[in-house]
């Protein structure tokens, strides 16, 4: 399988893919393969299975925004499940086309695993918004 490389958002220099067990690894050796750019300490995770990237590189403040967006997101599609019986691509794919119109990111760009920090952080308010009406 042909690996695209990454490049650092931040230094803009190649990142490497490194697999568990590597020097520089930064997760447990059973979570797979990440790109990873070592000076600025930005990494990402890759698909289960394959090098295919989670999403951008992130610095730690960065990565800390997305599981906070993750933390407020998820949870309302995964209701969409329980809610209507759809199946989980289905009610991910409604919350991003939702998530889209909130934020006024064109759908294609709409995915936490690309976001900016600010992005993150206005995903993380207009979920909170919606919790508190419910």
């Amino acid at each position: 399988m042909p690996t695209k490389e990454k490049t650092c958002r931040y230094c803009q220099n190649p990142a490497r893919l490194v697999h568990p067990g590597a020097v520089g690894y930064p997760y447990r050796s059973d979570f797979g393969p990440v790109w990873i750019c070592v000076p600025c300490e930005a990494w990402v995770g890759c698909h289960k299975g394959t090098t295919n990237a989670l999403g951008g590189l992130a610095n730690a403040e960065l990565r800390d925004w997305k599981m906070k967006a993750h933390a407020a997101f998820d949870p309302l599609w995964q209701a969409k499940i329980r809610r209507d019986g759809c199946s989980r691509s289905k009610a991910r794919r409604a919350g991003y086309r939702w998530l889209s119109e909130q934020l006024g990111i064109p759908p294609e760009k709409t995915h936490i695993g690309y976001m900016s920090v600010e992005e993150c952080q206005r995903v993380v308010q207009v979920c909170e918004a919606i919790r508190r009406k419910a």
